[in-house]
């Protein structure tokens, strides 16, 4: 023992660990990953394979706290892992006291005092060794994990220093018991602190012994996977050690605690955390809880943005934005108005209806950035699956939430725009009604504790902006439709399209073709030649394409190194785009016979209508063609019944309506086509045939009749006006119901229009029938 102790140098590298005590001639495998460690390996191995093992209390290598007694410890094998750790095993050989620090970086070096081992050895002494050697028997009955050869063989050893160190590195004791027997010198008192040790080690197997005897025996696999988890979170917390399942608890825990839940969602994340801590991490149900508590807690419960209030802020945002659309504008400000008179209001539920490409998504972002809040926009088109909205159950695999809390999640506010777009295209089948489940969503007295199918708690949705868009009403379901605010958008006219197009489409497409800084000038009369005869629609999404496609082929020549400037006008459309598509006098044509134009509303706007009708020598058989309706045939029928009945009236032969078949055409065959409003157009084309008279070609009408002759109003009017400005036509006759409707519209789509307002068919035919030819 001496020589060895002689060979200890007066200074050494430290190997400093938390959760390891090392005694003088036992053995300790150990492995070390840190590169402080790797290097004093290293100096050791260079020099003379001692090393100073000390107790560190300290949290990393800053804040060092090293016990002042510790080992000094020999390498007798090293080994260098593929991964880059150091597999080592060493032995301890005596106990030294640090005197001072002559190194710190790159790794700790002090000067130490070799501690010899006492060699007194009487009565006393031999008397506390048999008691730890007897204690030592008692611990091995109640646990199987000693040797009872090597407690056999410490009766051998003559120092019983050596013999007080062997216990105590073999039995289970706290890091501070270990350390302790370490720095007890006197074999007496160390003898004395390693008996208390082992008799309270004794009670405590032996208590432990008594509970799993009370136990029941027969224990399932998952009660015994349990005990055994219970017991090494126990260790684990006796060592400072915590696993990935503890640390992820702990995160739950102070998420749950941190984030502004309501009380019955922090009541149930506490549940679900309760259940997730007694779990096994590989079992499908920790997968399922962890995802649902991950919902639940980062959901923005009680989490808004503060709206804008400054209301003349707003209005100059949204007019700088969109052009026109005043309805709209006008429902947000008084929405803002109110609530800055009253505080807290729920959010408005708006419904947007009218033809493609008037702005009706585009100004859903826009109130968006006017208020401040956050955007969502949810396309509806084609949706079959009321999961979709609502979320799955948590009992199906792979289940979430529905579209409407995902997406509140994720822009993580609960009083977002939610721009539900094209709410007419829904679809239903065997998976559930996605129109039913938004009844709940968008009616202002249940959204306030809307339950999602995953979630399963009530989550306050008064707050959200919900704004809908749909191109017609038709197919939106009466219930659904009665809880929304109806905000019709026309469309535009001429010098709406060309203020739009001056203002924002051709800014926005020469900076998409990369021409912003280059002299290119689109002047009015090119716009002018663009809506007239190369675009038919109620929007102005075609226009911004055929600009795009005339600046596409300009910024092509400015990459060919052509040089400006480009002024484009009317003339130069047909060098840019071809012949013109359109011709503008649509209804330019001469008056025939049987032939009547009329007026047709669809979900893209109003339409001109030809209705044909001829006759063939027959048995008064009627062929109805062009796709049409139950209710446009049924149309057909009522509008030849009134003419039978009134033949002496206009001065028809009763005999022609059985010497001939009778064919009624409206041409665009592929395009369906219905409703009652084309009844006066069908009255006046068989009217025309079987009076042999022309009919006026610059006149278009729309209105219902009855087997009276009576003229019933239509919908769709300022739509089907504005399609008639579009096609040159002036002269329009239209229900006296109507007259009414038409007192609302602006001056600029009635300008110029020469309106008939009729009851009667009779009038119709009076008004548009061209006498005979003699």
């Amino acid at each position: 023992m001496e020589d060895n102790n002689s060979r200890i140098p007066r200074t050494l590298p430290v190997l400093h660990l938390s959760n390891m005590v090392m005694f003088p001639y036992l053995l300790m495998p150990l492995v070390v990953t840190d590169e402080e460690s790797k290097l004093v390996i290293d100096h050791a191995l260079s020099h003379d394979k001692l090393i100073a093992f000390f107790l560190d209390h300290g949290s990393d290598a800053e804040a060092r706290q090293l016990e002042k007694i510790g080992t000094a410890v020999t390498i007798l094998r090293m080994l260098r892992n593929q991964d880059g750790s150091i597999s080592l095993l060493l032995q301890g050989v005596s106990r030294i006291r640090m005197q001072k620090t002559t190194q710190i970086e790159p790794f700790l070096m002090v000067d130490v005092e070799v501690i010899a081992e006492p060699a007194e050895d009487d009565m006393e002494v031999q008397a506390y060794r048999t008691i730890a050697l007897e204690l030592l028997d008692k611990v091995s009955q109640e646990s199987s994990l000693l040797n009872r050869e090597m407690i056999a063989g410490l009766s051998n050893i003559k120092q019983s220093g050596r013999v007080a160190d062997i216990i105590a590195g073999n039995i289970e004791l706290q890091i501070h018991d270990r350390q302790k027997i370490l720095e007890l010198v006197d074999l007496k008192q160390r003898f004395k602190y390693l008996n208390n040790c082992l008799a309270e080690l004794i009670r405590q197997m032996r208590l432990e012994n008594h509970i799993r005897s009370n136990i029941q025996l027969e224990m399932n696999e998952d009660q015994r996977r349990y005990y055994l988890r219970e017991q090494l979170d126990a260790i684990r917390r006796e060592l400072g050690e915590t696993d990935e399942v503890s640390k992820e608890i702990l995160k739950w825990t102070e998420l749950i605690e941190k984030n502004d839940l309501p009380d019955y969602v922090r009541e149930v994340a506490k549940d679900e955390l309760e259940r997730l801590s007694v779990m096994q991490p590989a079992s499908s149900e920790y997968g399922v809880i962890r995802n649902y508590l991950d919902w639940i807690v980062n959901l923005p419960w009680r989490k808004y943005s503060k709206d804008r209030m400054d209301l003349k802020k707003i209005e100059s945002i949204l007019q700088r934005d969109h052009y026109g659309l005043e309805k709209p504008k006008e429902r947000i400000l008084e929405y803002i108005a109110v609530k800055k008179l009253k505080g807290r209001l729920k959010g408005p539920i708006l419904c947007f209806v009218g033809p493609p490409g008037t702005g009706k998504t585009s100004i859903g972002k826009s109130v968006a950035n006017a208020l401040k809040r956050k955007f969502i926009r949810m396309s509806l088109g084609g949706i079959h699956d009321e999961a979709e909205i609502r979320g799955h159950r948590r009992t199906y695999i792979g289940a979430m939430p529905g579209k409407i809390i995902t997406e509140i999640k994720r822009q993580g506010t609960a009083n977002p725009v939610f721009m539900l777009d094209e709410i007419d295209k829904l679809g239903r089948d065997f998976r559930g009604d996605p129109a039913s489940a938004l009844l709940e969503v968008l009616d202002p007295e249940q959204n306030n504790s809307f339950v999602d199918n995953y979630i399963n708690l009530p989550f306050d949705l008064s707050e959200v902006m919900f704004i809908t868009t749909a191109n017609s009403l038709d197919t939106i379901p009466p219930a659904l439709l009665d809880r929304m605010e109806v905000i019709e958008f026309s469309s535009y006219l001429e010098y709406d399209k060309i203020a739009i197009a001056k203002n924002y489409l051709i800014p926005k497409e020469k900076e998409n073709n990369g021409l912003t800084g280059q002299p290119v000038t689109l002047y009015k009369s090119a716009l002018e030649e663009l809506i007239r005869y190369y675009i038919r629609e109620a929007g102005v999404r075609n226009l911004q394409r055929r600009i795009g496609s005339i600046f596409r082929k300009v910024a092509r020549e400015v990459a060919f190194g052509v040089e400006g400037p480009w002024r484009i006008s009317a003339q130069d459309i047909q060098k840019y785009l071809g012949p013109r598509k359109f011709s503008h006098e649509l209804a330019n044509r001469k008056a025939e016979i049987g032939i009547a134009t009329g007026l047709a509303w669809t979900s893209y706007g109003g339409e001109i209508l030809f209705c044909e009708a001829t006759r063939m020598p027959g048995k008064g058989a009627v062929i109805l063609t062009g796709l049409l309706g139950e209710v446009m045939k049924e149309s057909a029928r009522i509008a030849l019944s009134y003419l039978k009945a009134h033949h002496e009236q206009y001065k028809i032969n009763p005999k022609d309506f059985s010497t001939y078949d009778i064919h009624v055409h409206f041409p665009a065959g592929a395009v369906p086509k219905d409703g009652p409003s084309a009844g006066i157009t069908l009255t006046t084309a068989l009217a025309s045939l079987f009076m042999q008279a022309k009919v006026k070609h610059d006149v278009a009408m729309t209105g219902e009749v009855t087997l009276q002759g009576r003229v019933l109003p239509i919908g769709g009017l300022k739509e089907k006006i504005l399609a008639a400005r579009r096609a040159g036509i002036k002269k329009l006759i239209i229900p006296e119901e109507n007259r009414e409707t038409i007192a609302d519209f602006e001056e600029q789509i009635l300008a110029g229009m020469d309106i008939t307002f009729v009851s009667d068919v009779a009038e119709v035919l009076k008004k548009v029938i061209l006498p005979p030819s003699k």
